[in-house]
Parts: C-alpha cells; sequence; structure tokens
C-alpha cells in the first residue's frame, strides 16, 4: 500500500488515514529526526504506537529515561498527561516533553484534584489534626499533588516501593494520607499489618471526608477516594469462575485492584513485577493476568511457551485515556517537530516543578 501524501501538518488530515498505512512514513521520520527525539511508550499502550518506541516501561521508569538522554532535545511520551508531567520534572532544562495528544488523562489522576486536597488538608488544619499526617500519593498523581507533597514532608510512591514509603512515614508521623488510589493505599497498608478498619475512607465530595472527628483521630491512614477504571472492574468472582474453568491456573494481579481481589490471588504486583513474573515462568505455566488489556495480550504474543488470557474474558478492561495516543496523533508531532513547530508541550510550572521534585528526591532515597 502506498504511503500517504499528506498536504500539511493540521491534524485532521492526518486522522482521516487508517494505522497500517503510516507505518512507513513514520519509520521514515523517525528515522531523519535520529537522536534529538526519544520517544517513551507505557505498556499499556496500543502495539501500533509502541512499535516506535525507543524505550518501554512503567510511568516513572520512562520518566526517568528523559534525563538519561541529554541528546534528545524532545522527548514524545506516548501515555497520559501525568507521565508527561513527570518527565519534564525530571528532564534537563534544554528538553522538551510532548503528549501526542494533551487528552490523553488519566481518570485516577483526575480525582484528586489540587483544590480539592487543599481543602481537605485545611478541613484536617482546622479540626487540629493534619500534624499528625503525613501526605503520600501515588506516581498516577498531577504534578501538583505531587508537589503539595513535598511542600508538606511527604513523598511520592510506585505501586513497587509503596511499602518502603510507608514504613518511611511511620517513622515520622502516627498517620498517612494517602492520595489518590484507595485500593493500592489499602492493599498496602493490609500487607504492613495494618487492620481494614485503621483505614478509612476519605471522601472530597463530604465535609471532612464523610467521616466523623473520631473515626479519623482513630485511623492510621486515610484513602482518597480514588481508583483506576481499569483495576477496579476486577471482581472476587472473576478469580473464582477463572480458578473453576481452569484448574491449575496462577491468578497474578496489579495491587490497584481491589481488596478482596487481591487475596485470593496467587501473586500481586506493578506492571514491571507482573512482566518479570511471566517472563522468568517455566514453559507451560498457566496464567490469569488482572491488569490492562493491552499488556496482557502483549505477553501472549512474546511469550506462546505459556499459557496467559486475561483474568475475565468476559470484559475489555483497556485503559481508554491511553488509547487516545494513535498512529496519527505521532505522525503529526513528529512531523511537527521536523518542521521546526512543537505541538502539544507540557510544562510544569517551575515552583510547581520543584516541590513535585522533592518529593520524587524522596521517594528516590528511601531504602527498598
Amino acid at each position: 500500500m502506498a504511503t500517504p501524501v499528506i498536504a500539511d501538518c493540521d491534524l485532521d488530515n492526518y486522522l482521516r488515514f487508517p494505522d497500517e498505512t503510516l507505518r512507513p512514513r513514520l519509520r521514515e521520520v523517525r528515522q531523519r529526526l535520529g537522536e534529538t527525539v526519544l520517544i517513551l511508550g507505557h505498556h499499556y499502550q496500543r502495539n501500533e504506537v509502541i512499535e516506535f518506541a525507543d524505550f518501554r516501561g512503567d510511568s516513572f521508569k520512562l520518566s526517568q529515561q528523559s534525563a538519561q538522554h541529554p541528546a534528545a532535545q524532545y522527548i514524545i511520551f506516548c501515555g497520559v498527561h501525568f507521565m508527561a508531567e513527570s518527565a519534564d520534572i525530571l528532564c534537563a532544562p534544554h528538553q522538551q516533553v510532548v503528549l501526542p495528544d494533551l487528552n490523553a488523562g488519566c481518570s485516577m489522576a483526575d480525582m484528586a484534584q489540587n483544590w480539592q486536597v487543599q481543602q481537605a488538608w485545611q478541613e484536617l488544619r482546622d479540626a487540629g489534626l493534619a500534624d499528625e499526617f503525613l501526605p503520600l500519593t501515588y506516581m498516577n498523581s498531577t504534578a501538583a499533588i505531587k508537589a503539595f507533597c513535598g511542600q508538606n514532608g511527604g513523598l511520592v510512591c510506585t505501586s513497587s516501593n509503596a511499602p518502603a514509603a510507608f514504613r518511611w512515614a511511620f517513622e515520622r508521623k502516627p498517620k498517612i494520607f494517602f492520595l489518590p488510589d484507595q485500593h493500592l493505599g489499602r492493599n498496602t497498608g493490609s500487607r504492613l499489618g495494618i487492620a481494614l478498619d485503621e483505614m478509612r475512607v476519605w471522601d472530597p465530595r463530604r465535609e471532612l471526608g464523610g467521616l466523623t472527628p473520631d473515626q479519623v483521630r482513630t485511623a492510621r491512614v486515610l484513602l482518597w477516594k480514588g481508583h483506576c477504571s481499569v483495576h477496579q472492574r476486577f471482581q472476587p468472582e472473576h478469580v473464582e469462575r477463572c480458578r473453576a474453568e481452569r484448574p491449575g491456573v496462577k491468578v497474578l494481579v496489579h495491587p490497584e485492584c481491589n481488596w478482596e481481589v487481591v487475596q485470593k490471588a496467587d501473586l500481586v504486583g506493578s506492571t514491571e513485577f507482573i512482566i518479570r513474573q511471566v517472563c522468568t515462568a517455566p514453559a507451560g505455566t498457566e496464567w490469569a493476568i488482572g491488569t490492562e488489556l493491552h499488556l496482557v495480550h502483549r505477553l501472549a504474543q512474546e511469550h506462546p511457551e505459556q499459557k496467559i488470557a486475561p483474568l475475565d474474558n468476559n470484559m475489555c478492561p483497556v485503559c481508554t485515556t491511553m488509547f487516545r495516543i494513535s498512529p496519527q496523533h505521532l505522525l503529526w508531532v513528529l512531523e511537527n517537530l521536523e518542521r521546526g513547530t512543537v505541538v502539544n508541550r507540557v510544562r510544569v510550572a517551575e515552583d510547581v516543578k520543584h516541590w513535585a521534585r522533592v518529593a520524587l528526591d524522596r521517594m528516590l532515597a528511601v531504602p527498598a
């Protein structure tokens, strides 16, 4: 099939063409731009985009790549908005971060807006309780929330180092205010021996999070009422049905799943943990994986010696916001760069960047 001719760099012109017709043009412009461009692809990204990524990984691992490749003037982040923000926080001053579609957000990150968190913190102050809490935020949060944690003595964590972050926090304050994923927070706390009734959910739409002053005082962890729209869809009955239909299957899930699912799984861990388990397992191992569908399908393609399937075949757990990044958007960004135009740059304000970097640096200093 012939490479389509695109007359100008207006995005609408690119969106008219099917994915497969753009491959030759993508390869050509990528080669011409050379080391001035670094393309980062998140594990949940569709295959038609991730095939052009120089590196693929989870959000923080990819964000670090920008600092490790100073020759790259432009960082093209094929992920979602908070990931591009993290890359901008960590990259060098001469580097510019681009998100191919600015509509690629994260529903979890959007559930904790800065004004809501500031209001919640003020309510804790008014109740005379803020000094007892240390704020921690999951990597899947906006730069402003990371900065809030940095300013108030807290840090950022990933799904891998959340237990270490919790231990670090409890060495400094008796209580944790965890943002924005209640499930990761609950699963981490439970793993460390904190009772479920010592972890309370803070609903930002209600006064004092919908809690009584006594409930806040007796809580060891306040969990922001947020979640991942993909991982929360997995339910305990999916695990039970899977085990009944596939005797001997190993159930492997992400800690963004709810507590009941995690309790029924064989293994629980981050995206990188999930990949590592599959890559090192003996041939013939049968897996039911509770995470984003593009990653599960990619693992099945790359490891035909194993039997890999989604935890539930009757639903489609796709990160729809990640799916907004398309080959058309990627080509549009790259050809604009070639013409000297930077589109969809993501830039974090300097004051926010400073305090977010403080929170990230504290995370990196925490012993594993």
